[in-house]
């Protein structure tokens, strides 16, 4: 008998360019009345100047099943590896990731 996909599911390809992944650690996120748009961004430390890595658009209704999809899988990572502290509790030295400024 030969192989055959379930009527429910979907075959998706990735190419080992889009594989590799873009580093962001910034989401700037907008909105109109039809879709959200999510910029990522790679915002490093003593650069003047940063580069929207990846921009993603979807549908209110996609946009809120993404919500939903990261709570699942923050809860599931928290229950394994314990909590996530927000930016805000970790102290990052201000030289961080860079020569120190000089005036």
């Amino acid at each position: 008998m030969a192989d055959q996909a379930q009527p429910n599911q979907i075959n998706i390809e990735i190419s080992e360019e889009i594989a590799e992944g873009s580093y962001a650690n910034l989401a700037i996120i907008t909105h109109s009345h039809a879709e959200f748009v999510i910029d990522f961004v790679n915002v490093m430390p003593g650069t003047p100047k940063s580069k929207v890595k990846s921009r993603i658009i979807l549908t209110p209704q996609h946009a809120k099943r993404l919500m939903k999809a990261m709570i699942e899988n923050i809860s599931k990572y928290e229950s394994v590896n314990g909590p996530i502290k927000d930016l805000e509790e970790v102290q990052l030295p201000l030289n961080f990731g860079g020569p120190t400024a000089q005036a």
